[in-house]
């Protein structure tokens, strides 16, 4: 059995101690506040600690799929998540040629549905510690608890923790990672 300490630590102080969100109206990520009346890309676009993705999401042409209706859950790293892949990885993936690998790799990130921190918490105690989601691109990502936080463990076994989570958008949710997944 999960304790409460379980639940809170997946949003750390986006939660409540008693397990209920404390979800700002206009939370700040990347020193801009997001606005949950706004989409996915409409917020993103703001956020100085996405530029990396933003870039990548329109050299994938993925900017009018994550505009569209969704629900969508974004599992967005951060640009010092980018900033981890060997050197000349970014480069080469927003590249025309490798549309494809970074189409896979972005959609890889994209869980569909709106899928809040308490309901990752309630999926992993009903599952011994581990909630498992298929992404858009037919992967699945691995949920489990990390000290006072939550990791997310994709298909090569590498581990993101999210640092922000519950970013309500009017198209789904954004939960900020700090390391890039990879399918």
């Amino acid at each position: 059995m999960l304790s409460n300490r379980f639940i809170f630590a997946l949003a750390g102080s986006a939660m409540l101690a008693a397990g209920a969100p404390a979800v700002a109206k206009n939370p700040m990520v990347g020193g801009a506040a997001m606005y949950p009346n706004k989409n996915i890309v409409q917020n993103a676009v703001n956020s100085k600690d996405h530029t990396t993705l933003v870039a990548a999401v329109k050299a994938a042409g993925l900017v009018e799929t994550l505009s569209g209706k969704g629900p969508f859950t974004v599992f967005a790293p951060t640009n010092a998540a980018f900033a981890k892949l060997p050197a000349g990885t970014v480069e080469t993936l927003v590249q025309p040629a490798n549309k494809g690998t970074l189409t896979s790799i972005l959609t890889y990130h994209v869980v569909p549905g709106k899928i809040t921190a308490q309901q990752i918490a309630a999926k992993a105690r009903a599952n011994r510690g581990t909630a498992t989601y298929s992404t858009v691109n037919g992967g699945t990502l691995r949920f489990h608890a990390k000290g006072r936080g939550w990791a997310v463990m994709d298909a090569k076994g590498n581990m993101a923790m999210i640092t922000i989570a519950n970013v309500m958008q009017k198209n789904g949710v954004i939960h900020v990672i700090d390391t890039v997944l990879m399918p």
